[in-house]
């Protein structure tokens, strides 16, 4: 029987009889490959380990230290943590929720109140079922099928995802009695789960993954109370809109009901916009400099400008700076451990330029304030004058807005500190959670075709760097803030689909950003769409699509 021959990207040529699995070509791998091994992309298509290639081709494996590693890691952790609940308890829901730390919060619905001890019991058992390496079996179903499938097991969160979505095959994982629709591979066995901690946060827990820098487990979950309020938030947003899963936003724009989901998102939006601004009012007299920091494709810009709005509505003047206006040349940026430019550190804004500015607007002066042009990387340094009254309240946005340094001259006292977010309501079921990321991602792309002049290729290979930067400069800076807001909407990512589809399809299949492009794509498969017509001129979706009524 002829062998098929797979090709590696260090040019590694590997015989594999047919009908067997690319985790066998791992097994042989691990003896001298440092990493763990936890998919494979096949020809750039991302597949499972237990696929059995059918002919010729260019492989390259997934591993922890990759973000799509990372997502399978915990994605096959969560649904262990969801076999041995299944095995331990009867008449329970545990519902996945936003990242937390290094990890994701849950809650659980039981009898029994979630202690240490409890939590202790259920990560004996996932290490039982983790030792067992059992495997978890996939298969792809049509929609007729999954729905009869899901409806036999009482799954009734995920059969509305089935049942609402445009998804025509859909993928369903199962171990031990437990199953779930996975959107990506999980990885083959249960014993690849080697690493996890289960820890009390009230009122539910986390699930905490290790490093992956070293696979090191930190059970330190930090101060994380203020970004855990927001998600408390969010969550109570989604009662009021009614949405708090993919299936239930399917349904309502089926059912032409989706006009009523944006107004009342939008108008949650502004009721919040102005008790902020409410609170920095009531403090006019003390407070000299608004700060407004989050990490990228939050918001923040066109939360600035109507925040502005509610301030001049409660007679306070505010007057807005961007720090993306101090940036350095680009030729003069930093560049990463990767050699790639660094637009994430502290190092590419011109502090000493805006410190110095920073000073002389507090203390009256007038200052030339530069402009930089994002398409050809340079700065123009007499952009326009300005000058602050003593009347008015100074507001400066950016990802480094929260570091102490770039305001380090003026008092706490005078200080007023806005974090933005971008949690979505939304869960894709109650197993399976929708990255925040992932959603700052598709904005990005948008925005940076639109009005920053880089191609889709260019953004989705740039953002581990982004990832990488804000996790060093802004998300160690969050709980500095004195109120945190979240510019999630429960509809975006429907209307975010008819624009990033387009671009990610044209991703030729050679890029490197290819991999990445085919995971967003299956990911927005689950979206009926949403056309963008209702949004208003002044929501923060407009900074992204277009749109919007405020200049940028």
């Amino acid at each position: 029987m002829k062998s098929i021959s797979l090709l590696f990207p260090d040019g590694r040529k590997v015989a594999l009889a047919k009908g067997q699995t690319l985790a066998h070509v791992a097994r042989e791998f691990n003896r001298d490959f440092p990493d763990l091994i936890l998919a494979a992309t096949l020809d750039r298509r991302l597949v499972s380990l237990d696929t059995a290639p059918d002919a010729d081709a260019q492989v390259e494996f997934v591993t922890y230290r990759s973000r799509m590693g990372q997502e399978i890691y915990q994605r096959t952790a969560a649904f262990l943590l969801n076999m041995a609940v299944v095995e331990l308890y009867h008449n329970t829901r545990l519902v996945i929720g936003h990242s937390l730390a290094s990890g994701i919060y849950y809650d659980f619905y039981t009898a029994v109140p979630v202690t240490q001890d409890l939590l202790d019991g259920i990560a004996a058992k996932m290490r039982e079922i983790a030792g067992r390496n059992l495997p978890l079996q996939h298969r792809i179903m049509n929609r007729e099928r999954a729905i009869a499938f899901i409806a036999e097991r009482a799954m009734s969160d995920s059969l509305r995802l089935a049942e609402h979505s445009p998804l025509e095959e859909i993928q369903i994982y199962e171990g031990g009695r437990f199953a779930n629709i996975e959107m990506y591979p999980l990885a083959p066995t249960t014993g690849v789960v080697s690493r996890f901690a289960l820890k009390t946060y009230s009122p539910g827990f986390v699930l905490l993954f290790p490093d992956p820098a070293d696979f090191s487990l930190n059970t330190n979950i930090g101060k994380t109370r203020k970004l855990f309020q927001i998600y408390r938030e969010s969550i109570e947003w989604g009662k009021i809109l009614g949405v708090n899963d993919v299936g239930r936003l399917n349904q309502v724009v089926a059912a032409g009901g989706v006009s009523e989901i944006i107004k009342v998102a939008e108008s949650l939006h502004e009721k919040k916009i102005a008790r902020i601004a409410d609170t920095v009012s009531d403090q006019q007299e003390d407070v000299r400099l608004v700060l407004i920091a989050g990490p990228s494709a939050s918001g923040k810009t066109t939360f600035s400008k109507r925040l502005a709005t509610q301030l001049k509505v409660n007679g306070v003047r505010p007057i807005a700076l961007s720090l993306d206006n101090y940036f350095v040349d680009r030729e003069s940026c930093p560049r990463d451990e990767h050699g790639e430019f660094d637009f994430e550190s502290l190092a590419a804004v011109d502090l000493g330029l805006f410190n110095s500015q920073l000073a002389d607007l507090l203390e009256g002066r007038e200052v030339s304030v530069p402009r930089f042009d994002f398409e050809s990387g340079r700065r123009e340094s007499d952009y326009r004058q300005l000058r602050l009254e003593d009347d008015q309240i100074l507001m400066v946005e950016g990802i480094h807005a929260l570091n102490p340094k770039v305001s380090e001259t003026v008092a706490e006292a005078h200080k007023f500190k806005i974090y933005i977010s971008a949690l979505t309501q939304l869960t894709i079921d109650e197993h399976s959670r929708i990255s925040t990321t992932d959603t700052r991602l598709l904005r990005r792309l948008v925005r940076d075709h639109n009005y920053r002049g880089y191609q889709p290729g260019e953004t989705l290979r740039r953002f581990p760097s982004v990832i990488r930067g804000e996790r060093r400069n802004t998300f160690p800076f969050q709980e500095n803030a004195d109120v945190m807001f979240n510019s999630a909407l429960a509809y975006e990512l429907a209307v975010l689909k008819e624009f990033a589809v387009p671009l990610l399809e044209t991703i030729a299949h050679d890029d490197a950003a290819f991999p990445d492009a085919r995971r967003l794509l299956t990911f927005l498969k689950l979206f009926q769409p949403v056309a963008a017509d209702e949004i208003p001129p002044t929501s923060i979706l407009r900074e992204f699509i277009g749109g919007s009524s405020f200049k940028y």
